[in-house]
């Protein structure tokens, strides 16, 4: 069995973004990925996965399989799927996947700032607000927050609705997949919650090296995707994304 989303709004390029990023993350034969069987301008026809009641044991499955999806890698800080260009979205907003040197350069330029700027302009930011989230940018531009890590292939929307606890696996849907730092995978997945995180979290420390000062670092990398609900949902994200952004 099969199964098709469709919109006949959708800009073109849409469902083939989903697709590429669907096939990146199967490359790393990691953390298990819905097949893709048809795409088009208008939709995306996807095996069907049939939901399973989430166990302890395969929650630490899927911390040890998205470690290796991980580790894969991908060819910069903000690199695209192979054959995908710079034009990305989370959900049904736009964002780009452009190459940058650094990470902190990357989040900023083309994470934060953006969603951002939109959401002050939208009135879901406040004016003190944006000047914080903007003065962190500063400094992530700067390099502040850069590590010694390489880009990982991170799935970019990893929360809770974006990871089906089937009997065969866990399986992943519903990417923005691009070269990005592991940790903004942790954090989504921190930030709406998953069942069984603990046991998720541990295993995947077991399989890759988690910064020492990681717990410190989450609210950072949860920057973005509050500033995207922001967008999407109202000024309470904002509210949000200010106090996050204020921790450093």
């Amino acid at each position: 069995m099969d199964f098709t989303k469709r919109d006949p709004a959708a800009p073109e390029g849409f469902f083939a973004a989903e697709a590429a990023g669907l096939a990146w993350l199967a490359e790393a034969e990691g953390a298990r990925v819905v097949g893709v069987l048809e795409v088009g301008h208008h939709h995306i026809t996807l095996e069907r996965v049939t939901p399973a009641r989430a166990t302890a044991a395969e929650a630490a499955t899927f911390g040890h399989s998205l470690a290796q999806t991980h580790a894969a890698g991908a060819p910069g800080w903000g690199a695209p799927p192979p054959g995908q260009g710079e034009q990305a979205y989370i959900g049904p907003l736009p964002q780009a996947n452009r190459i940058e040197p650094t990470w902190g350069e990357f989040y900023a330029r083309h994470r934060v700032r953006p969603f951002a700027d939109r959401a002050y302009a939208d009135g879901t930011l406040t004016a003190p607000g944006h000047a914080t989230i903007a003065a962190l940018c500063d400094r992530l531009e700067a390099g502040e927050f850069d590590d010694t890590s390489q880009p990982a292939r991170i799935h970019g929307d990893l929360w809770a609705g974006n990871v089906i606890t089937t009997a065969g696996g866990w399986t992943l849907i519903d990417p923005a997949a691009h070269g990005g730092h592991r940790l903004t995978d942790l954090a989504m997945l921190e930030l709406f919650g998953n069942p069984h995180l603990a046991e998720t979290l541990a295993a995947y420390g077991d399989s890759a090296n988690l910064p020492h000062d990681r717990q410190e670092l989450i609210p950072l990398h949860q920057l973005h995707p509050l500033l995207v609900h922001a967008v999407l949902f109202g000024a309470a994200y904002g509210a949000q994304a200010v106090a996050a952004a204020s921790r450093y």
